[in-house]
C-alpha cells in the first residue's frame, strides 16, 4: 500500500544531512512522518548501506509518532534505501534525492551524499 505523497515537506520530513568533513563522512538522518505510517509499530530502514538487510537498523519512534534514525555514511556515493513498516509493508521517502525503480511494489529511494 502506497500512500499519498505529503502536499509539502516541513521542516520535520525528509532527509537531513550534516558533512563532516574532517572524516569524509554524511551524518544522515532519516525521518519518516507519521502520517506515512499512522498506525506503525516498528520502522527498519533497509537499504546499500546495510546489505538489505530487513532486521539490523530499528528506527526510533518519537513521542510524535514519527520515526527516526541518524546513519553514517561515506561521502561521494548514492545510497538506496526504503523503509520497511512492521516487518510486512514497504514505503520510499518521498522527499529523498531521487527515487528508481526497484524490486517490489514500491520505489527505492535514493540519498545522495
Amino acid at each position: 500500500m502506497n500512500l499519498k505523497k505529503p502536499a509539502a515537506k516541513s521542516e520535520s520530513e525528509g532527509l537531513k544531512k550534516q558533512y563532516l568533513k574532517s572524516k569524509n563522512i554524511c551524518k544522515v538522518t532519516f525521518r519518516l512522518p507519521k502520517e506515512a505510517a499512522p498506525d506503525a509499530k516498528n520502522v527498519t530502514i533497509v537499504g546499500d548501506f546495510n546489505k538489505w538487510n530487513i532486521t539490523e537498523t530499528k528506527m526510533k519512534k518519537l513521542r510524535n509518532g514519527d520515526f527516526i534514525l541518524t546513519l553514517e555514511l561515506p561521502c561521494d556515493r548514492e545510497y538506496s534505501f526504503r523503509y520497511l513498516i512492521d516487518a510486512n509493508h514497504w514505503e520510499k521517502d518521498w522527499f529523498a534525492d531521487k527515487h528508481i525503480p526497484g524490486d517490489s511494489e514500491v520505489d527505492d529511494s535514493v540519498v545522495v551524499v
